[in-house]
């Protein structure tokens, strides 16, 4: 596994992106959204955003033909603010890594789990699949969401109401056959310990746009 680290102006934001071994010349690109306490201006903050999510468990061995990308949002701002910017940045890492546009991914969780939900609501062709992790979107909105989705939220979470994701979820049963959720019982925010496991990172590679 390669990891390259980007923390000059060459993008739109700092980044740190996980390249396995067994790469293709047109790979996915799965993209993570960071929480607000991995904000910060790139140099050596740029490592907090290895913090949570698949950072943790990517490999060479469940993790292929896949470039996992995490940018870091800057301290003065958040997700949500920086829509059209994630959009911007996405489209500059298909072209530095000859990405997959039918294999386009986006996760996050809690400022990126917002995140998450209102870039798939603005760009809804962009992405094969998406996993917002203890965050929250725009029920009214949500007929906006076609792709595949898998949402998750701790129950007994104090930071991020679950509300947030339940409303999601409620109207997405009605109108998405290509999604779930899991709520976790006794859970705080922490619930991206759970989300972000094997079986999620499979799930989510395992789905394309169609050609």
């Amino acid at each position: 596994m390669k990891i390259i680290k980007q923390a000059g102006n060459e993008n739109v934001f700092p980044f740190i992106a996980f390249i396995p071994d067994n790469i293709s010349s047109n790979p996915a690109l799965l993209i993570q959204l960071h929480g607000a306490g991995e904000r910060g201006n790139g140099g050596e903050e740029l490592e907090k955003v290895m913090v949570h999510g698949f950072s943790k468990i990517v490999n060479d061995t469940n993790f292929e033909d896949a470039i996992l990308i995490m940018p870091q949002c800057p301290l003065n701002s958040f997700w949500v603010a920086k829509i059209e910017s994630i959009k911007k940045f996405i489209d500059e890492m298909i072209v530095k890594f000859s990405g997959d546009t039918n294999r386009i991914y986006l996760c996050g969780l809690s400022m990126g789990g917002f995140g998450t939900w209102y870039t798939a609501m603005a760009y809804p062709d962009l992405f094969a699949a998406i996993a917002p992790c203890c965050g929250g979107g725009m029920a009214w909105n949500a007929q906006t969401l076609k792709m595949p989705i898998w949402t998750f939220h701790g129950l007994a979470d104090d930071v991020v109401s679950p509300h947030q994701t339940i409303e999601m979820i409620e109207k997405l049963k009605e109108i998405n056959p290509n999604f779930k959720y899991d709520l976790y019982e006794g859970v705080g925010h922490d619930s991206w310990n759970l989300a972000f496991s094997e079986q999620t990172l499979k799930w989510i590679l395992s789905n394309a746009k169609a050609e």
